[in-house]
Formats: C-alpha cells, sequence, structure tokens
C-alpha cells in the first residue's frame, strides 16, 4: 500500500510546485518590472521625465537603421516644468533608457523666462521600435555639463545651429569647423534662429585639411532651406575645386544636386518643386557610385556620379565671383558627416527637427524622487500657471466665506428651535389665561406672568416667538398703562394695531432668518462661472505655448488641459457644499418662519378671547363715574 502511495505523493508535491511556478514568476516579473521603474538614477536630483523615440509603425514608421543620432528635444510650458529647473537650464541631464548610462548632450537654447529650450541629445536609436531616454532636472546644486562634441558620432564633419549673433557660424562637432564670415541672423528659424542669405553675400566654410574630400569618398550633407521666391539655379552650397564642383541647389524650386568630375557635369532630375516661404529639409548622400537627394527624409531623385576630390573652402549662398545670383532666403541646421547616412538616419532627422516631430518624439508625465508630491493630483497642481491660481485664490475666499455662512445659520437656527420649543410650551401653559399681562408689569411680560424662572426666562429670550410675544405683550401693557393700570378691553381697531406691530416683528425676525444667506446664492451660482473662466483662459494659455514651441503631442497638451480644469473642479468645490446648505437652511428658514405665523395667529386669537369688549363696558376708556 505504502509503495503505491508514495508516487502519488511525489507526483502532487511536482504538480504543486509547477503550479507555484507559474503563479510566482508574473509576480516575480511584475515585482522586477516595478523595481526597475522606480530605479533612480542620482539622488540629488528631483525630477525626471521618460521621453520616448518611437520609430515603429505606430510613431513615425523608420525601418531602415539609424544608430546614433543627435536627438532634438523641444522643451516648452506644456511638457517640461521650467520653474523646478534651474534658470540656465545647468541642471538638465539626459540618462539612457536603462536609466544608469548617461548621455552627451549640448543646450542651443534654454529660456526659463519664455518657458522655451532646445537640447541636442546623443542617443542610439532603434529603427522600427521605441527607444527610450531620461530626462533629470531639478538640483539646485548642479553644475552644467554639456558636451557638444560628444552629442555627435565621430563621423560627424561639421554641425552649424546658426544660433550666434553677428559672429560666424560655431562648429558643434570635436573638429571645431567654425565658419570664416558671419551670415544676417534670421530670428524665427526652424529650429531657433538661422541664417539669412540674399543671393549675393555668402558664409563661407573654412578649408581645412579635416574639411577635405577625397575622390569618390563618402559624403553627407542635410540643411534646413526656407526660399523666399523660385528663382533659377539658386545654389544652396558649393565647392568646386579647379574643374571639380559639388553644388546643392533650388531651380526654380526644384531641389537639385550637380556633380563636375574634369568638367564633365552631371545633374539629378527635376522632380516637383517646394513652395516658396516653407521650411524643407534637403539631404544629399553620397557612396558607392551613386549621389543620392532627399527631401523632408524621403527619396527625391539619385544621380549616378562619384564625387570629385574636392579641398578647396566652400560656401553657403552664391560662389565666388558668380555670375548669377544664389539662393535667397533662410537656412538652418547645417550638418555634415564623412560617411554616407542611411535612409533611416536621413529620415529621422527630418522628423525630429521639424515642425511636427509628436509622432516621433513624446513626452511621458514628470515623476518626483519621493514625497507625496510625486502623485498624478500634485503633477496637476505643478502645471497650474498664475491666472489659474489667482482664480483658485478667489475662489477658495468664496468657500470659506460660505462655509462660514453656513455653520453661523446652522447655528442660528438650531438655537432658534430649541428657544421655540421651550418657549411655546410654556406660553401655552398661559395661553388659556393671559390675565397675567393684566397688572402690565414689565417683569410679568420677561418671565411669561412669572412661569419661569430667571434662569429659563434668559434662554427663552433667544427665541424669535418670544421677542415677538415681548412685542405684543408691551403693546396691551402700554394700553393698560394708559387706562391707570386697570384692565381694560381692546376694541378692533386696537388688536389690529397690535397685530401690525406683531407683523413688523416677523419681518424682523425673518429677515435675521436669512441673513447672509445671498451669499450661499452667489457662491453657487457664481462659482462654476469663475471657475469656467479660470479653465477658458488656462487652455488658451496652454494652446499658446504649444503654438509658439511648435511641439503637438498628447503628452505636451494634457498636463495644460488638466491644469486648466483644476479652475472648474475648484468651483464645483464651492458651489455643491452651498448648495447642499442652502436648501438645508432654507428648508429649516421656511419651517420656523411658518412657526411665527402660527405663533402670531395663536397669539392674536388669544388675545382677542382674553380681551373682548365683553370684559368691560367700554374698550379703553375709563370707568363710569371717574
Amino acid at each position: 500500500m505504502m509503495m503505491r502511495t508514495e508516487p502519488r505523493l511525489v507526483a502532487l508535491r511536482s504538480h504543486l510546485a509547477r503550479l507555484a511556478t507559474r503563479m510566482l514568476l508574473p509576480l516575480a516579473m511584475l515585482a522586477l518590472c516595478s523595481s526597475s521603474a522606480m530605479a533612480w538614477w542620482n539622488d540629488e536630483w528631483e525630477m525626471r521625465k521618460k521621453i520616448t523615440i518611437d520609430a515603429s509603425a505606430t510613431g513615425a514608421n523608420i525601418t531602415d537603421p539609424i544608430g546614433a543620432a543627435p536627438v532634438l528635444v523641444r522643451l516648452h510650458m506644456g511638457n517640461f516644468r521650467f520653474s523646478s529647473a534651474k534658470e540656465d537650464g545647468s541642471d538638465i541631464r539626459f540618462v539612457a533608457g536603462d536609466d544608469k548610462t548617461p548621455l552627451k548632450y549640448h543646450i542651443e537654447k534654454f529660456d526659463s523666462l519664455l518657458g522655451e529650450a532646445l537640447v541636442w541629445v546623443g542617443a542610439n536609436v532603434q529603427a522600427g521600435g521605441k527607444t527610450d531616454i531620461w530626462l533629470y532636472y531639478g538640483n539646485k546644486k548642479a553644475v552644467a555639463a554639456p558636451d557638444a562634441k560628444g552629442t555627435y558620432d565621430p563621423d560627424a564633419l561639421l554641425t552649424y545651429h546658426f544660433a550666434e549673433r553677428g559672429t560666424p557660424a560655431m562648429d558643434s562637432t570635436v573638429w571645431g569647423h567654425n565658419a570664416t564670415a558671419a551670415g544676417q541672423s534670421a530670428d524665427g528659424a526652424i529650429i531657433g534662429s538661422g541664417v539669412r542669405l540674399d543671393g549675393h553675400a555668402a558664409v563661407a566654410l573654412p578649408s581645412t585639411p579635416t574639411m577635405a574630400v577625397p575622390a569618390a569618398s563618402a559624403f553627407s550633407l542635410s540643411l534646413w532651406a526656407k526660399p523666399a521666391a523660385q528663382t533659377p539655379n539658386a545654389i544652396l552650397y558649393s565647392r568646386r575645386d579647379g574643374a571639380d564642383a559639388f553644388i546643392v541647389g533650388l531651380d526654380n524650386g526644384a531641389p537639385f544636386v550637380e556633380v563636375a568630375n574634369a568638367g564633365a557635369v552631371s545633374r539629378s532630375a527635376a522632380g516637383a518643386p517646394v513652395v516658396a516661404n516653407s521650411w524643407r529639409h534637403i539631404a544629399v548622400v553620397a557612396d558607392a557610385g551613386h549621389v543620392t537627394l532627399y527631401l523632408d527624409g524621403a527619396l527625391y531623385a539619385k544621380l549616378d556620379a562619384v564625387l570629385p576630390a574636392l579641398q578647396s573652402a566652400a560656401t553657403l549662398g552664391p560662389e565666388t565671383d558668380a555670375a548669377t545670383p544664389g539662393f535667397v532666403g533662410d537656412i538652418d541646421e547645417l550638418q555634415m558627416a564623412k560617411a554616407a547616412r542611411s535612409a533611416g538616419f536621413v529620415k529621422f532627422a527630418a522628423i525630429s527637427q521639424g515642425s511636427d516631430p509628436s509622432k516621433l518624439v513624446s513626452f511621458s508625465v514628470d515623476e518626483e524622487a519621493a514625497g507625496w508630491s510625486s502623485g498624478y493630483l500634485a503633477i496637476i497642481l505643478r502645471s497650474v500657471t498664475l491666472d489659474g491660481w489667482i482664480v483658485i485664490g478667489l475662489l477658495m475666499i468664496m468657500a470659506a466665506v460660505s462655509w462660514m455662512v453656513m455653520i453661523d445659520r446652522t447655528s442660528y437656527v438650531n438655537r432658534q428651535s430649541k428657544a421655540n420649543e421651550q418657549f411655546i410650551k410654556s406660553f401655552r401653559d398661559m395661553a388659556t389665561d393671559l390675565t397675567s399681562l393684566d397688572h402690565g408689569d414689565a417683569e410679568d411680560i420677561a418671565s411669561i406672568g412669572g412661569r419661569v424662572g430667571e434662569s429659563e426666562a434668559e434662554m427663552m429670550r433667544v427665541s424669535a416667538l418670544y421677542r415677538i410675544y415681548h412685542i405684543g405683550a408691551s403693546e396691551i401693557s402700554h394700553r393698560f398703562a394708559a387706562a391707570g393700570g386697570r384692565p381694560t378691553a381692546l376694541s378692533g381697531a386696537s388688536i389690529a394695531a397690535i397685530r401690525a406691530a406683531l407683523d413688523s416683528g416677523v419681518v424682523k425676525e425673518t429677515q435675521q432668518l436669512n441673513r447672509m444667506m445671498v451669499v450661499l446664492t452667489i457662491a453657487i451660482s457664481g462659482g462654476p462661472f469663475l471657475g469656467l473662466l479660470g479653465t477658458v483662459v488656462g487652455v488658451m494659455i496652454t494652446f499658446a505655448a504649444i503654438a509658439a514651441s511648435g511641439d503637438v503631442n498628447v503628452n505636451a497638451i494634457a498636463p495644460g488641459i488638466a491644469a486648466a480644469l483644476v479652475a472648474t473642479v475648484a468651483g464645483l468645490a464651492v458651489a455643491i457644499p452651498a448648495l447642499f446648505g442652502y436648501n438645508y437652511l432654507i428648508s429649516r428658514i421656511k419651517d420656523l418662519t411658518s412657526e411665527i405665523h402660527v405663533f402670531v395667529d395663536e397669539f392674536v386669537t388669544k388675545m382677542a378671547e382674553a380681551y373682548s369688549e365683553r370684559r368691560g363696558d367700554v374698550a379703553e376708556r375709563p370707568a363710569a363715574g371717574e
């Protein structure tokens, strides 16, 4: 029997072990992923943001190899919290997706006042997939650590951002191929500022040995051009060495590349022309007997030719001593490489540097190192603009006032209810015989004919019913006093006069019950509208910031819109409690008002019965014989 049972126990244990493994493995993987997601490159930095470069089919759909490439990161108020970074951006750092490897970067522009920044980051981008990098900031002790030369790969030969004003363009690569002549600066280029060419003056590039192009060598050139008009043979870039030449330009708006070898000139076929006054990315790649021309990252033309040996200086704009004028318009972001860049690299540059990189580069929400403020609510609150805080501040004041009114009115009606309840019991004990007022004694009136003690009388004086009773009793006592202190009957006119005095007291008590209730109606109706105003202004500012930066994506819009909606939430938070409080109080006030009216009717009725003319010979006149 034992021999048969043991294999079954072993099998059962094995099955349970496999089941446990299947159950625990996902939990372990989840824990591992959570641990990885919570990893922090350096605890001295308080903030970080994930930047995703999506070259997959759901993003920019770049299938050709990309490799190491400079990524342009555009920061603006919609996707970056400038208030948490240093004013000059010296505390920003970029880390690879493993959250361990720092990436080289350099800043072309950082303006915390306007909320705009342009940063170039060297990253290894995966074609057809997603590449994550981390942006860290929020370290007031950090010192600037840009590395422009390290941002580019060893094949990069020259890069001009044209961010300089009045000085020749500076090369951002390790070679230091600075321009030898300054061009006219142009604001509002595709990336920061650019250079403006008038068709006559040219920007001269250096003719150093490292700039020499060997015969049949690989070479790449790319730039952004914005032609002012479609003119014939407008030269963008030219390099001529005797009978050899390499020229890139626009012929009546159609991009072309021209190669001259020992006087034999070859030019690419003309395609569709570009529209004037629009930014277009033009790239030329030479390798293996072919020169390929790209427009906005797409193949435009191909020329069967090889580059000649070139050692002379190159120029942007017209050739030296050229009879025909050169390119007229703006140029930005000139990049050269001593290698044939892949089609994927060219397309990546065109999309990432263009005016709408949202399909390629996206930003996640900000994360904080620790503390309660790392949640979504804190992220939203930190995105609220100044105008939003002004509206929220006004709503907070309105909320505080409305709560004070509700507390005050609730306390008042509660006291009224208790005092009225105590008073009405004592009054109805006396109501069958109002002769206690015949003496016209103020002390009797105050103590309801001596039926309550001083402490009870003091408590009942809070009651609105008591105050109205006091008015009626005082009116009766006044008429007794006019008759020499003797009891007398009340005529119909006297009863009507006393009723008018009671009605006057009712109006005052009703006003007292409804005092400051208008504050609640203002909170109910005005709170949501004031919040809506803050939301509309916040949305306008968000869209204006996005329009100024040129980066349109959900991650850029979402924080600003969410922050703008905080004002509406604040308005509703003011109105909703005020609405419930108002409805509750108005029902209590209506009940108390009804009690007052019922009491007045009861008092007048009892008074008419107790002091009718049958109790005296003549109403309110001395007895006979006096």
